[in-house]
């Protein structure tokens, strides 16, 4: 296996904020971003980071109970025994998406088994990793597909679940219908791999059970089995014993909701004057909290976000609350208030011992805001450092073998097919071919400018006439270079054929292979080794994007 390093900027729509956080080390000791985040990436500052919890033995009972219920092996209970007895957690997490989501799902979950070996070393103090299932997160459509591979295209696959009634929390959503036919779609696009039988394992019909598993407790099997042999822990805290954890902080955010607004607000204007942009828009009378509600009262739980008007109710739902009655809501039924995503790490920190949080650009930038809330809830320099995670490309050794053959290096391939077949046409044409079109084509900007110049000096109308002209003429001699390009195509049609075959397999629909496609198609394609592979390529701390060739 093999592993070529590139800038972050080699991937597209990479925010100034998440560059910035990434060069961190190179910026001045007052910088933004020095301020708002916990340590510098790449340094190994934020080593020695994380309290133990108050409340660690509740944790670890809570968290066996789950390893139970996920089928987990004797290296995650290890882990948790490790929890128990003060150990730190290096944590990361992601919503409950179907059959695991996309590869960046497992990159995430590799980066903190790296990390915590890294931090265990480096410390002597136990560290281990945990995965935190977003299963609050209500917005099904996003969660509902998994993107698998074929030899031409990207095969979406989705269960197309639809709310009983307004937006409910994604994870509690049973997997009913046509599942059973979903894993069977997948298994034929997966050749029948041995992660097909983990995969109806995790989410198929279950004996004795009518209902079958929930996306959420589907999930957690199957990154708990992923990551078996690396005891990755995986938490689901949507139930009342996990919130009533961690209530102090939700508690904070409703008595203190208007200074934890203000200083949101004050955050944003900063993120603003520095050249930046907010990742969550923070609005006047926005709270921190989404609240479970029954409008109906027939039990069909909605999840709405909480609102507060300037006299200090509350709103959620079409019914408005006191902050004392919310106060009873979080003392009898905890559960029923969570946080949103400025808050969530906050109160995933109230909970667990983190070290550090491994996350991805938009994650990242969140703790930007988040900070503000860190450090009126916690206390000034508890801010938790952030850290990114894996971010990388996986070669096929046909796909690598095509590029070898046609030069082709990934900042290349991060474009349309199309636009690579014209590239390697181009690249095709013959030497005599290539001279002439430059030979023309420079001596053409050449004496167009002069020309431009000079008319432009007698008339200033003249000078827009001729820029207008001008722009004709090389619009004609870029599409004379596109007619040779395609010439030489059409002459060789292996080459528009590998143009799509590398296009298909790093950039899917215009997007970073790691964002569509699954990561257990590549499972089904390498073993579970693939998982052990992908902690080793974490643990070398490539500064920007990896190509990992398989």
């Amino acid at each position: 296996m093999n592993v070529e390093c590139y800038p972050i900027t080699v991937l597209p729509h990479v925010s100034r904020l998440y560059s910035d956080y990434l060069a961190m080390a190179e910026s001045a000791g007052d910088s933004a971003v020095r301020k708002w985040f916990g340590a510098e990436p790449f340094a190994g500052k934020w080593v020695g980071r994380g309290k133990p919890v108050k409340d660690a033995e509740a944790l670890a009972d809570l968290l066996e109970k789950q390893a139970v219920e996920f089928g987990a092996g004797d290296a995650v209970k290890a882990n948790i025994a490790k929890l128990r007895a003060g150990a730190r957690a290096v944590v990361t997490g992601q919503q409950v998406m179907l059959f695991g989501g996309p590869l960046l799902t497992i990159l995430k979950a590799a980066s903190a088994v790296a990390r915590a070996k890294e931090a265990t070393k480096a410390t002597g103090v136990e560290h281990v990793p945990v995965f935190w299932m977003a299963t609050e997160d209500h917005d099904l459509e996003e969660v509902d597909q998994v993107s698998l591979l074929t030899k031409t295209s990207v095969e979406k696959l989705s269960m197309g679940l639809k709310f009983p009634h307004h937006a409910v929390p994604a994870g509690g959503v049973v997997l009913e219908g046509h599942i059973d036919g979903l894993l069977e779609q997948a298994s034929e696009l997966l050749g029948y791999a041995p992660v097909c039988d983990l995969l109806r394992e995790c989410y198929g019909s279950q004996p004795g059970n009518d209902h079958g598993p929930t996306l959420g407790s589907a999930f957690g099997r199957l990154m708990t089995r992923l990551f078996e042999e690396q005891g990755l822990i995986v938490m689901d805290a949507a139930g009342r014993d996990f919130h009533a954890l961690g209530a102090d902080t939700l508690r904070y955010a409703i008595e203190h909701a208007a200074e934890l607004e203000e200083a949101l607000l004050k955050r944003t204007k900063e993120l603003e004057a520095a050249g930046y942009h907010a990742q969550v828009l923070v609005n006047a009378g926005a709270s921190l909290l989404f609240l479970l509600s029954d409008p109906q009262g027939v039990g069909v739980w909605d999840r709405e976000a909480l609102r507060r008007s300037p006299d200090g109710v509350w709103k959620a739902g079409g019914r408005s609350y006191s902050t004392a009655e919310l106060i009873a809501i979080l003392e009898t039924a905890p559960e029923r208030l969570s946080p949103n995503a400025l808050l969530r790490p906050v109160f995933q920190d109230t909970l667990l011992p983190t070290a550090a949080y491994i996350g991805g650009p938009a994650e990242i930038a969140y703790f930007a805001q988040s900070a503000v809330l860190y450090e009126a809830i916690f206390g000034m320099g508890r801010i938790t450092p952030v850290l990114p995670r894996l971010s990388a490309t996986l070669l096929e050794p046909a796909v690598a073998t095509v590029m070898d053959k046609d030069e082709v290096q990934l900042p290349d391939a991060m474009t349309t097919a199309e636009a690579l077949a014209q590239r390697l046409g181009a690249r095709a044409m013959p030497i005599e071919g290539k001279r002439k079109l430059a030979a023309v084509g420079n001596a053409m900007e050449t004496e167009l400018s002069a020309l431009t110049d000079y008319l432009g000096g007698m008339d200033a109308s003249l000078g827009r006439a001729a820029e207008v002209s001008g722009s004709k003429m090389r619009y004609q001699m870029s599409r004379l270079r596109r007619m040779a390009a395609t010439f030489e195509l059409q002459k060789e049609a292996s080459l528009r054929k590998h143009a799509e075959a590398v296009v298909l397999n790093v950039f899917p629909g215009e997007h970073p292979q790691e964002r569509v496609i699954a990561g257990v198609w590549f499972v089904a394609r390498y073993g579970d080794s693939l998982v052990e592979k992908l902690v080793g390529v974490a643990e070398n701390q490539c500064p920007g994007h990896v190509v990992v060739r398989l």
